[in-house]
């Protein structure tokens, strides 16, 4: 079985070793940096299945960093950082974050988070393993095989959870989804303050999409949300 390797980068050195010094216990092979750009390198010269970022960094922040890898690659990434407001979590969000954990934080919880994502992304890849159908919905086609999305012709670039929401609702066309529903499904945890996660997905989805009017995913007020045509 291949390793799995876990990118941390953070500019401070005891929080990076700390992380890694947990993960390690899992069985995870880490790679500790302390900065942007030797984060960035990183991911360009060895498989990373995972990546934890401090937003706040030297030579480029977390949102670059992210910002790059999205060019690319598609692994889940948590942002770790000291901002702890609902709007750095929302802003972390929709820069490309799949989670978001505040600064100081419980190493065991991290590791959980970890683990989640990683299961999660294991699951992904099984069912897209098994040849599953491209879907179409009036002019929007998405590939679960190569987990791609384009409008008309043009590329969609969506994040992992983006995608996952997406495909999720794409295979059950009509059928309502509530915020819960969604959460449990794609995140593979229990629900409990996961709307607001949801609901930012849902919005950045539809800006992608060039959604005017609920074009393509259609809100069901005190319900949830629907893919229709």
């Amino acid at each position: 079985m291949n390793r799995i390797t876990i990118l941390i980068a953070d500019d401070e050195p005891e929080i990076a070793d700390l992380i890694a010094l947990h993960l390690k216990k899992e069985g995870y092979h880490c790679i500790t940096v302390h900065n942007g750009q030797d984060a960035i390198q990183a991911v360009h010269t060895q498989p990373v299945d995972l990546a934890i970022l401090d937003i706040m960094m030297p030579k480029f922040d977390g949102y670059e960093v992210t910002r790059q890898i999205r060019e690319q690659y598609y692994m889940p990434i948590i942002f770790l950082s000291a901002k702890a407001s609902d709007l750095d979590k929302i802003e972390g969000l929709v820069r490309g974050a799949d989670d978001y954990i505040t600064k100081p934080f419980n190493p065991m919880e991290m590791v959980a988070r970890v683990n989640a994502h990683l299961r999660r992304m294991m699951q992904l890849t099984q069912m897209t393993a098994t040849s599953k159908p491209i879907i179409e919905v009036a002019g929007l086609i998405i590939d679960p095989e190569q987990r791609s999305v384009s409008l008309y012709g043009k590329t969609v670039d969506l994040t992992p959870k983006e995608f996952d929401i997406l495909y999720l609702m794409a295979r059950h066309p009509k059928k309502v989804f509530s915020a819960e529903n969604i959460f449990e499904q794609v995140w593979g945890e229990e629900y409990f303050e996961g709307g607001n996660t949801v609901m930012v997905h849902i919005r950045t989805l539809r800006k992608k999409l060039g959604e005017d009017k609920d074009k393509f995913i259609k809100t069901v007020w005190g319900v949830g949300y629907t893919l229709h045509a």
